[in-house]
């Protein structure tokens, strides 16, 4: 352990390497005292309940970590001490440490001693053990602060198991597997639902023997055996592959209406709203991928009434790591060139051309990743979202909008993202104005979708869900424009807005359609 480690930048530089984690955002555990930073009451006073989240913090906070904690961000996430050995490390060591997960970077955290040696020694030179088994991974919950409340981006240690009331009966007990990101199941009988810790991403076997483990330890510790499993629409999803092996009924939920039900259980599961659920993608009634709907409606009973222009994104799956596909997608689509491509193929755009793994979507993930390309910020990920939250930190200043074509395709509002080409790619304007007006032109449009659907249908309560909406630069400004319009929005306290509630969207959904 070298002298302060949090804030020496060649320790850090070697964690990333030896992870290897080379960009993603590293949480400190910070001494137990916090009386000599400049955070706020609310801030202290988070961090110092029971549970000791993580909680993200401006970086002018805290001017002595090193900026290598969290590349290009404004924020690091800070956590307190939470055990007696941790707060006899921070005394006896007496600065911030970066406290980061025994894991494979992808994979959910190891609990065995023997397996964490065996896999970890390319990390670490050294191994403390306890000699109490650890009966479960435990992942840190992570929160950010957002119009003004503490909002939960991970449940974890602490704050989960999680029960909540159902504004129903359920006649048989289910279970909902979630989805393939961030994941999180739900187990719900009767009107109980428990939402269990983070599962995460479910693309490696240990995540599935995780998944597995959480669903038998959830069933036998409340003593409840599920009768009916609920999944995402989509076939490929490994829960989804899950569920349908088994020997039960399973019911399939659309990814965004899960979002949508998810975003109205804290507010009006039984009334008409405005639920808009951007994110990355979910496969959507149409077969295509979407990401930029809005549903009016409630529970059990949605009608997608707007949405964007779609793009076939080159390479399918790759354009959530790789930005610049989303970005050739646009320029393609609008047909101008794109000469930025770091894959020489000369295939590429031909199969593009020909819808060859070019699936059509309507993501403002995917858009989000296209400004970060065309703009120069980010062309090629090495974490989920990197690019998304490398262009909100460098929006931190008013910007004028770009006005969005909205016009009616079948019976739905589509905005169209063409006029955002010239502006991002505007190398006379600095990428900070740029990635300004980006997201002042995503919150006019949503407001704009807003009044037209209110004009139409007299419904004026707004919800805002999936991941998109973690984004504060573009979910504050779009729920300020909304309330001056007198407009009331919700945005969840409880349930995190990206695919971590999406296994309790699944059981509202299917509780309020029967």
């Amino acid at each position: 352990m070298q002298s302060r480690a949090a804030t020496n930048d060649d320790v850090i530089k070697q964690l990333r390497r030896n992870k290897p984690r080379p960009d993603k955002p590293l949480a400190v555990m910070l001494p137990a005292e916090t009386n000599g930073l400049a955070l706020e009451q609310d801030e202290s006073d988070f961090l110092n309940q029971p549970s000791r989240p993580i909680l993200l913090i401006d970086k002018h906070k805290l001017p002595a970590l090193s900026p290598q904690l969290a590349p290009g961000l404004g924020e690091i996430g800070v956590m307190l001490p939470y055990s007696p050995l941790h707060h006899l490390l921070l005394d006896s060591f007496a600065s911030p440490l970066v406290a980061t997960s025994a894991n494979i970077s992808g994979e959910p955290v190891l609990t065995d001693g023997i397996e964490v040696e065996r896999r970890l020694a390319h990390i670490t030179d050294r191994f403390l053990h306890h000699n109490r088994p650890i009966a479960r991974p435990a992942d840190d919950p992570v929160f950010r602060i957002s119009e003004g409340m503490p909002r939960p981006i991970r449940l974890g240690r602490g704050t989960a198991p999680f029960e909540l009331a159902l504004p129903f009966t359920l006649e048989h007990p289910v279970l909902a597997v979630g989805t393939q990101m961030k994941n999180v199941i739900t187990l719900a009988w009767g009107k109980r639902a428990v939402l269990s810790p983070h599962i995460g991403e479910m693309n490696t076997a240990r995540a599935l023997q995780v998944f597995e483990e959480t669903i038998a330890d959830l069933q036998q510790l409340y003593q409840v055996k599920a009768e009916v499993l609920i999944c995402d629409t989509h076939p490929g999803y490994t829960a989804s592959r899950w569920a349908e092996k088994q020997n039960l009924p399973v019911h399939t939920v659309l990814h965004h209406h899960a979002h949508a039900a998810s975003a109205s259980y804290e507010f009006y599961c039984h009334e008409e709203v405005i639920a808009f659920t951007w994110d990355g993608i979910g496969l959507g009634a149409d077969e295509t991928l979407w990401g930029g709907e809005t549903f009016l409606g409630k529970p059990g009973s949605w009608k997608r009434v707007a949405s964007f222009r779609p793009f076939r994104l080159p390479g399918g799956d790759k354009a959530a790591r790789e930005p610049w596909r989303s970005a050739a997608a646009l320029c393609w689509q609008s047909g101008h060139p794109y000469p930025q491509i770091p894959e020489k193929d000369p295939l590429l755009r031909k199969a593009w051309e020909q819808g060859i793994n070019a699936p059509s979507s309507s993501s403002v993930g995917r858009l989000f990743d296209a400004a970060a390309a065309l703009s120069g910020v980010c062309s090629v990920a090495s974490y989920e979202g990197q690019g998304a939250m490398l262009l909100e930190a460098l929006a931190n200043h008013k910007a004028t909008h770009v006005p969005l074509d909205i016009s009616e395709s079948n019976d739905m509002l589509v905005a169209d993202w063409q006029p955002l080409l010239a502006v991002m790619t505007d190398s006379s304007t600095e990428q900070a104005q740029r990635a300004a007006t980006f997201h002042a032109s995503l919150a006019h449009t949503l407001l704009r979708k807003a009044q037209l659907i209110r004009q139409r249908h007299g419904v004026s309560h707004v919800t805002l869900s999936g991941g998109v909406f973690q984004n504060r630069v573009l979910t504050e400004l779009a729920a300020s424009l909304l309330r001056e319009e007198n407009f009331t929005v919700h945005l969840p306290v409880r349930i995190p807005v990206n695919d971590a509630g999406i296994s309790f969207g699944q059981v509202i959904e299917y509780g309020c359609g029967r």
